[in-house]
């Protein structure tokens, strides 16, 4: 695979990622790398060296990304280096997990309890946040199952 090629597509998933999401861009050039690496699993030094950057940004982004449950960290036995690869089931955990909207729901029915039948716009915003966040603990399942 041709590095070059590989440094543009992360550094394009870094810039996605870090406008989108808030992440550092080095965190989603991990995550863009990381999909696309020969092997699939590679050691911190080995995604530094490629990305061109420091182990301790590696690692900070590592961090981040196993708190998001997106990558997975095995150590071969004999080794005495974590092998990092892409979770392709974490996404599941960041924003496409049912239970998150069914509770956003809940918390914004929450509030709707304390608006009362005042505030009508307030009011309104929150029954379409509602109604967004019950139609997303639906359909997402749905759309798994399709898969």
């Amino acid at each position: 695979m041709d590095r070059d090629k590989v440094l543009i597509f992360a550094d394009h998933v870094g810039r996605f990622y870090a406008q989108r999401y808030g992440f550092p861009p080095v965190t989603g050039r991990v995550i863009g790398y990381l999909g696309v690496c020969e092997p699939a699993q590679q050691s911190i030094n080995d995604i530094a060296d490629t990305l061109l950057t420091s182990r301790s940004a590696i690692n900070n982004a590592i961090k981040q990304l196993e708190l998001q449950n997106l990558i997975t960290r095995t150590r071969p036995a004999g080794t005495r280096a974590d092998l990092i690869g892409f979770n392709p089931n974490g996404w599941q955990t960041s924003g496409f997990d049912p239970s998150e909207y069914t509770e956003m729901a809940s918390l914004l029915r929450e509030g709707l309890q304390l608006l009362g039948a005042r505030q009508h716009e307030r009011r309104e915003a929150l029954e379409l946040a509602v109604s967004l966040n019950e139609y997303l603990a639906e359909k997402l399942p749905q759309i798994y199952d399709a898969f």
